[in-house]
This record gives structure tokens, sequence and C-alpha cells, in this order.
């Protein structure tokens, strides 16, 4: 049987958006801010502090990525973030697809979006995740088909790319990593892709079997994995409770495998009989982490904040170079450093 090429296309697609202030004429350029546990330091980014409370259809410019079993968007405006994927064989959105475009004021410069698949670099939340980043279509002979998102970092003048494919008959999405310092110095630098996926009271997390512990950022604090056994973030889990399920994790939390041999990292939910993997080399991309806003209270509130109907989600996100954060990692002058990571929904596995 011949497999039928993948398409690519580009088209406006208009999307509900509480819109973004510009940014500030005269920002705080705040040297020794802390982000995410490292410098939050942003010039010569521009900073924006408000957002809108009005919501209004804004169009945008997407590239989209379909064989017969994925359809995929990209939005080159937004980070050239994966937006929506979908796997067509059972209509589950295998990220979380967020119908409106809600920024808060997470990321590294202000506006940040929760949903489909960020990527996250040099920095964590990405200084450039709510800006355009350049991009190209391209077709090749075996029918593959590849969108290339990528940018020239303003403050450190690394350059970062993403080749995002797609092949015919095969139901997954390739994205390979390009990083390049053309600086005469070592730079940092941080790649988590950043894959959100919807939650409920039937989801849990799929970490290795060999992960029996996790860590909090910087290694502050460790839990044993699946079960916790003593207090993790504030929250008492003496009684033995299995922090792999949404449901039961009442506080935001992070945590990420303390080692692994195995290279996947997924979730999966057991009411739909679907769930999302990813898998890359271990040896070069050992970072498995997942983070909830909680199932609780403020958990709740951040998912308003965030959306206006599609719910809570976690974050599994995938790190290259290293295993935890803010651990950076180094790109000598004029190096590139490269990986292959895989996104791929699967289903009715009991």
């Amino acid at each position: 049987m011949m497999n039928h090429a993948a398409k690519i296309w580009e088209e406006t697609v208009l999307l509900p958006t509480y819109p973004a202030a510009e940014p500030e004429k005269y920002p705080l350029f705040i040297e020794k801010r802390a982000y995410q546990g490292s410098t939050g330091k942003v010039y010569p980014l521009p900073v924006t502090e408000k957002v809108s409370d009005v919501c209004r259809e804004v169009a945008y410019h997407a590239v989209w990525l379909e064989n017969e079993y994925l359809r995929v968007m990209v939005l080159p405006e937004l980070g050239g973030r994966i937006h929506r994927a979908l796997d067509k064989t059972n209509g589950y959105d295998f990220v979380y697809y967020n119908h409106v475009v809600k920024p808060a004021l997470v990321g590294l410069t202000g506006p940040w979006i929760s949903g489909g698949i960020e990527f996250n670099w040099p920095q964590h939340h990405r200084p450039t995740t709510f800006s355009p980043v350049d991009y190209r279509v391209a077709e090749h002979d075996d029918g593959s088909v590849t969108v290339y998102v990528g940018e020239t970092d303003k403050m450190y003048g690394t350059k970062g790319m993403a080749a995002i494919s797609l092949y015919p008959g095969k139901a997954y999405l390739e994205i390979r990593g390009r990083l390049y310092n053309p600086t005469d110095l070592p730079q940092t630098f941080l790649w988590w892709a950043n894959p959100a996926v919807p939650v409920n009271d039937h989801t849990y997390s799929v970490f290795p079997p060999d992960v029996n512990a996790v860590m909090d950022h910087g290694r502050r604090a460790v839990s044993t994995f699946p079960i916790a056994t003593g207090e993790y973030y504030k929250c008492d889990y003496s009684a033995g409770v299995d922090i792999s399920r949404y449901k039961n994790v009442p506080v935001p939390t992070s945590y990420m495998a303390a080692h692994s041999d195995f290279d996947f990292v997924g979730n999966y939910d057991e009411s739909r009989q679907a769930g999302l993997l990813h898998v890359a080399d271990h040896h070069v991309a050992p970072g498995k982490k997942q983070w909830t806003w909680g199932n609780g209270d403020f958990g709740r509130a951040w998912d308003r904040n965030l959306t206006d109907a599609d719910g809570p989600y976690i974050e599994l996100m995938t790190g290259v170079f290293t295993d935890n954060q803010p651990d950076f990692s180094w790109l000598k002058p004029q190096e590139e450093k490269t990986f292959v990571q895989y996104f791929l929904p699967y289903k009715g596995v009991g």
C-alpha cells in the first residue's frame, strides 16, 4: 500500500484573544530579579505589564501539517508554538488545545499562554514565547513536510531552531532542534519542550518504571515516586499518596525525574483511553518533568486566568542536555548542538 504524502499549508485563523498591551515605554530592567530560579534580566527585550480583560477575535497566520493520522497547527506569531495536535483516528487532542488566547503575566517578558507545545529556549518560558519568530515551510521528496521555526536571541546572540515534521504513514510528530552560538564567548542555554496535556480525575502522568524519586527545581526537595510518603511542597503525603495522578496533588507542584534509563515520558486518560508520549534518547534528553497548578481552589483560579472553557492541564516538560531546572548547559564559541524529540498519541492500552 502506497502512503499518501503529508500536506502542509498556510492560512489565516481567527482565535478569540485577550490582547496584550503595548510594551512598556520605560520598563524596569531589574538585573537581579529572580525568575524560575535564575536571573530574570531581559534587556534589550521589551517588557509588557498589562493584558486586556476584553476578548476579541484576532487573525493569526497558521501553518498546518497533516497526514493520515495527525493534524497539527503551528503559530509562528506566538513563538512558533505548536498550538494544536489532533489524533484524527479518535478525535483526541493529544496536547491541550486552548480554544482561546488568554495570556497571563507568567513569561520572562510578560505575556504567556497555556496549552500546545511551547519551546523554552534559551531561558525558561521563552523570552519570546508571545512574539513572532522566523519560519519557512518545506515539502520533501519522501512525502514528508516540515515547518522550520527559529530566531536569534537578542540577549545573548545565540540561534535556536526547530524543524517540525510529519511523515506519511507515521503517527508521530518529529522535532529536530539545532542550537548554535555564533558569538566569540561561551553562552548558556536551556531547551525544554513544554507539552501541555488535558487532565481530569482519570488522568495520570506516565514516568518510566525506574523512576522512584522526583526532585523540585534546583533539587531543593525530593519525594518518592509514584507513591509520595512524606512532605513535598508543604503538603502532607505521609499516608502514601499517588502523586502521578492529577486529582491527588492539591497545590502547585513541580517534579523532575531523579534519573531514568528509559527514553519516554507521557500521560494517560483512562476515561478517554488515550494519551501523549514523548520519546527521545535519554543520553541527550534526560529531562522528564511534571508541573501542575494543583487540583484545588488556587489551581482552579489559574485555570480561569488562562482559559475560558478548556479546564485544567498539566505540563510534561522534556529537557535536553540537563535533567533539572534551572540547570543550564553551555554552547562554546561557534558550537552547534542538535537533538531529536518525538511526540505521539497512543490509545487503548488498558
